[in-house]
């Protein structure tokens, strides 16, 4: 229970912080910092569900579900981001940024709403 709870304690936040991020002016110095703090509550997120096994679906290894893909998906995708960003790359950053939210944020979070995980036992009992 306690990966969960880190789990939720670093996505939650990405999820308000990233939202913030597509709707405030881009490149600002707020921006950049916020934008770092972002990308580390993911990394976070991404690690933390590594650590978590499967329990709705075929797994791998009986560890890895479907659900792991969106994990890959973030860890690939945020040093993409960044280094498009650094090397001024902004349509690339945009782009990885834009697939990892509504990869990462919107779609895993719907689907960690389902039936047999977690939250939907919170939610739905």
């Amino acid at each position: 229970m306690t990966l969960i709870y880190i789990h939720l304690a670093s996505v939650l936040p990405a999820a308000v912080l990233g939202g913030f991020l597509f709707a405030a002016r881009k490149g600002t110095p707020r921006h950049r910092m916020i934008g770092k703090v972002y990308m580390l509550l993911m990394l976070a997120t991404a690690i933390t569900t590594l650590f978590m096994p499967a329990i709705v679906g075929p797994r791998l290894f009986n560890h890895f579900g479907f659900i792991h893909s969106f994990s890959a998906l973030a860890l690939w995708t945020l040093p993409t981001a960044y280094f498009a960003a650094r090397r001024g790359d902004i349509i690339a950053h945009m782009r990885a940024m834009r697939g990892l939210y509504i990869g990462g944020i919107l779609i895993a979070g719907a689907l960690a709403f389902t039936p047999g995980r977690v939250l939907y036992v919170w939610f739905f009992g």
